[in-house]
């Protein structure tokens, strides 16, 4: 494997959110997606857990000795305590945490201990981030969220029936994003006016709102149509998916007349394209008559593509304005330099799990991307949040240990 280099952080600028103290009590994906993201931007992100952690603590996919890799994934880069919190003087140790922080960011909701009304009178300034389900105090997740809003209903081949789920949980890394742009905002309010914030961010509000965004629920609305299941076609424009004669499948977008001109011309299709227009009074120029007339264009292009070989259409495609790739499983693209070779990835020795290319924040900041930095185990760094921050003794942390109170370290 390429090991790319790790960045040279000398002499960068400060990170965007350095000084900034966020503490985090969540599970799952939207808000230890959003706590990483505002670790990876500079901010020191404290994740608060039950002791031996919360139900994603040993979620899947795991190493063959039982660590989550998926934990791995989401935490890097925080620091970990692990506090008893059902008790009142678990409750109160991390309460005064908050407050010294200042911004609280949870998924973790209906526990008035941590409610904005009951922290606020500690810290009037608070930053207080809520994710729940739904806007009406109902429970949700991604699955269930999608589930009801629409998208199952169009995913998968265009004669199928069934719903079908699709793999990625685009509602909680929507939310996630989400929940990092408000804590962004809020700071920025705080430091312009010395107030805090109270936001609230239910997740099906996030996926309602990019279904009414992306025009889905406005079709419905104004034009009294909804959208019709198409397979891996695109809709309203030219997209479709075609397979090489050697068995390799590719995914084409043609968004403009160039785009169009140029797969007609390297498919060798100019001349039948231009007859099937005139056959059918189209104006192909229009990306919605392309659309429209998607099938028939498929059927023009389709022997092209079965009579060469997957590097053939590579290389012809190469030098087109076409926009296309082959596609590939999660394995090939773990060894594709797009990971090996790209700077967004840096060699992790994740403590638990291995040694592997992980990536960082997805943006270069001063042309340095943040490099990943590896998760702690829940209750890692208990002793040292609680000295730092809180200014307990050793004997103090002793005794909140030996309570039960809070754990300095938690295993399988």
């Amino acid at each position: 494997m390429v090991e790319p280099a790790t960045p040279d952080l000398t002499g960068s600028s400060p990170a965007p959110l350095a000084g900034v103290r966020i503490i985090e009590i969540s599970s799952f994906v939207a808000v230890p997606l959003a706590g990483m993201t505002l670790g990876q931007l500079g901010a020191e992100v404290i994740r608060v857990d039950p002791i031996g952690g919360a139900a994603d603590y040993h979620r899947w996919p795991v190493t063959e000795g039982g660590e989550s890799i998926y934990w791995a994934g989401l935490n890097k880069g925080k620091r970990s305590v692990a506090a008893d919190m059902r008790s009142v003087e678990g409750q109160r140790l991390v309460q005064r945490l908050i407050a010294e922080a200042g911004v609280l960011v949870t998924n973790v909701t209906g526990r008035q201990w941590h409610s904005y009304g009951e922290l606020v009178t500690a810290r009037p300034d608070l930053i207080h981030v809520e994710v729940s389900g739904r806007a009406d105090g109902g429970t949700g997740v991604d699955y269930t969220v999608n589930a009801g809003l629409g998208f199952p209903l169009v995913t998968g081949p265009a004669q199928l029936a069934a719903p079908v789920n699709h793999v990625l949980p685009a509602w909680d890394i929507s939310c996630g994003l989400y929940v990092a742009l408000a804590v962004s905002a809020a700071l920025r309010h705080r430091d312009a006016t010395g107030e805090g914030s109270r936001i609230s961010i239910p997740l099906e509000n996030v996926a309602l709102a990019t279904a009414g965004n992306l025009g889905f629920l406005t079709e419905v609305m104004i034009n009294g149509t909804e959208r019709e299941r198409l397979g891996n076609t695109v809709f309203g424009t030219y997209g479709q998916n075609f397979t090489s004669s050697d068995g390799v499948a590719f995914m084409l977008v043609a968004l403009t007349g160039r785009h169009f001109r140029d797969l007609s011309e390297v498919t060798g299709t100019t001349k039948a394209v231009a007859a099937l227009a005139e056959a059918l009074g189209a104006d192909f120029s229009d990306e919605g008559q392309r659309y429209t007339h998607r099938d028939a264009l498929t059927g023009l292009f389709t022997l092209w593509f079965s009579q060469h070989t997957a590097e053939e259409i590579a290389a012809a495609l190469s030098g087109t304005s076409v926009l296309w790739e082959r596609y590939r499983s999660f394995t090939e693209v773990a060894t594709d330099p797009r990971v090996t070779a790209n700077p967004l990835f840096t060699p992790l020795d994740q403590p638990r799990v291995g040694r592997y290319l992980a990536p960082g924040l997805p943006m270069a900041i001063g042309g340095v991307y943040p490099p990943a930095v590896p998760a702690p185990a829940v209750g890692d760094d208990t002793a040292a949040v609680l000295a730092e921050h809180l200014g307990l003794g050793a004997e103090e942390i002793a005794a909140l240990t030996e309570s039960g109170t809070v754990a300095t370290g938690s295993t399988r």
